[in-house]
């Protein structure tokens, strides 16, 4: 998928561009980021699941493309700042505790690799990032919706780290999920997300590698910030957060 993000200029609010695999940190270790930069956080998982949530709502059949297709477009999405990270609603419905169940995890990976997902949430990914200094996360952020961006960081982390990570998170909300089955399924995505043709899991080349293995949230963040202290100072000026607009044509 080719990008039409803008270059990068020091005029231009900062943008810090998380990628990585399904359970490696990434939505944590963006909350702090945005958190200690006074930056926009943007969690584009959120909005593919909200997506896949909509698409059960709305009894669609998954393998009718058309029919996701049509539904994405229209399908307004709301991200809001929350003390606890992002407040996700469809179409004014909150459904934030909603789309971190198994059952949705399984669904958004084909849904988002579907040509006309993509092309929509990247479009509106890359106009949220054009009006506010943002720093988001997803798969494909450093090499497709920012690709111009000064800071680049790819988090990684073990299958079996990620798997037991996303069973504490589970187990947290009060969902009971095998351990081993988690790790499978975060087999079988990565493999999906690394071989789908729209924008596929990758590093950029100018990505920095961070394994998380060893490391904490709080160790991972602290990397990303000296890294974002090289950038000059016009261009990681603090920017305010702020409710993020309603994603819809």
């Amino acid at each position: 998928m080719t990008s039409t993000s803008p270059p990068f200029s020091p005029s231009l609010p900062l943008q810090v561009a998380i990628d990585g695999p399904a359970g490696a940190g990434k939505s944590t270790v963006a909350r702090l980021v945005a958190r200690a930069l006074n930056l926009t956080y943007v969690d584009t998982g959120a909005m593919y699941r909200a997506l896949a949530w909509s698409v059960l709502a709305h009894s669609i059949a998954p393998e009718d493309a058309s029919a996701v297709c049509r539904l994405a477009q229209s399908l307004v999405i709301v991200l809001e700042d929350a003390a606890d990270g992002v407040r996700v609603l469809a179409d004014g419905q909150d459904i934030t505790p909603r789309i971190r169940t198994p059952e949705i995890s399984r669904l958004t990976s084909p849904l988002s690799a579907l040509p006309c997902v993509r092309t929509r949430m990247v479009a509106l990914q890359q106009a949220m990032a054009a009006r506010q200094g943002v720093v988001m996360e997803g798969r494909d952020i450093g090499t497709v919706v920012l690709p111009h961006a000064p800071v680049k960081v790819f988090l990684t982390a073990s299958p079996a780290a990620r798997a037991a990570r996303r069973h504490a998170e589970l187990a947290a909300r009060g969902v009971r999920y095998s351990l081993a089955d988690l790790e499978r399924e975060i087999r079988e995505r990565d493999t999906r997300d690394a071989t789908r043709d729209t924008s596929p899991l990758a590093a950029a080349p100018d990505a920095v590698l961070i394994d998380s293995d060893s490391l904490t949230a709080e160790q991972v963040a602290d990397r990303i910030l000296a890294l974002a202290r090289t950038i000059p100072a016009s261009a990681s000026a603090a920017w305010p957060r702020s409710e993020l607009p309603a994603l819809a044509s």
